[in-house]
């Protein structure tokens, strides 16, 4: 595995790989690797030639009072995981590399984004926009890998990808969960020992949605109450949102037919988690 550190060796680093004819497959991340993470890259290597990663914490998408600065960060641990799973390149900009100065130019998304975590965080997903747009000009990859944790977080990307012509193709793979169901994330590590126990109720929670969709309750509402009275019965935590929306373009179902999703968040003291099930009705 090759690290590198700046744009303008990444770019020679996949020109030479081009000119060989190879497909190149693309996992960007935030870092604090875990088997989500790890699960994307298994899945690159299957269907390319060479597995790029990038670690890059980027700052456009954390609001003035999100967490930024205590995101969680160990990149020589994520170099040797990334090394473990067979990454060919490693990519680990500054943030002086990606941002020189503020950027004089920046990627506004404009649907998909006032809705789930988008409504609570605004900006967030045109800072995510922007980032991938900038990483997608400088690896220029075939494919370009993402969990389905963050499925608003797909959606957007799916628009960016169709909207700017990125010739790119997305490839969402399944969340990858604990023995016990929880999604992983890198920000579990910030839940107490109380709190890790209750988490995994959030899961639970959405395959009881499941079922009562699956049973033909049609009442999004009940649904949704039934949801938040069980997580508020079994967690200390704050429920952020729950919502059912149409996937991916996330609007709300006059009915559920086609392909939905049903989604939560919920703020523990120092962890904010999200998790969400697509369930296809077609």
């Amino acid at each position: 595995m090759k690290i590198v550190t700046t744009i303008e060796e990444i770019k020679k680093e996949i020109d030479l790989k081009k000119k060989e004819g190879k497909t190149i497959g693309f996992v960007p991340t935030m870092g604090y690797l875990h088997e989500g993470h790890l699960s994307l890259v298994e899945r690159a290597k299957q269907e390319n030639d060479v597995t790029v990663m990038s670690v890059f914490v980027n700052p456009l998408q954390f609001g003035p009072n999100e967490d930024y600065q205590t995101y969680p960060r160990d990149i020589k641990r994520d170099e040797e995981l990334a090394r473990q799973k067979g990454v060919d390149l490693f990519f680990a900009p500054t943030k002086e590399e990606m941002y020189p100065e503020e950027p004089a130019v920046t990627v506004k998304v404009t649907k998909r984004v006032d809705v789930l975590c988008g409504k609570s965080r605004p900006g967030h997903f045109d800072g995510v926009a922007t980032v991938l747009t900038k990483l997608f000009h400088i690896i220029t990859p075939d494919r370009a890998y993402f969990g389905l944790k963050d499925a608003q977080q797909v959606a957007v990307v799916t628009a960016l990808i169709k909207d700017l012509n990125f010739p790119i193709e997305i490839v969402p793979v399944e969340t990858v969960r604990e023995e016990d169901g929880l999604a992983k994330s890198s920000r579990n590590v910030r839940l107490d020992e109380q709190e890790r126990k209750e988490a995994v109720h959030l899961y639970q929670s959405l395959l009881m949605a499941k079922e009562m969709v699956e049973n033909k309750v049609h009442d999004q509402e009940a649904i949704i109450e039934k949801m938040r009275a069980y997580i508020t019965e079994k967690t200390s935590g704050e429920i952020d949102y729950i919502d059912i929306l149409t996937y991916p373009d996330l609007k709300k179902p006059n009915a559920l037919t086609g392909k939905i999703i049903v989604a939560i968040a919920v703020k523990f003291k120092h962890a904010r988690l999200i998790d969400n099930i697509i369930i296809d009705l077609t």
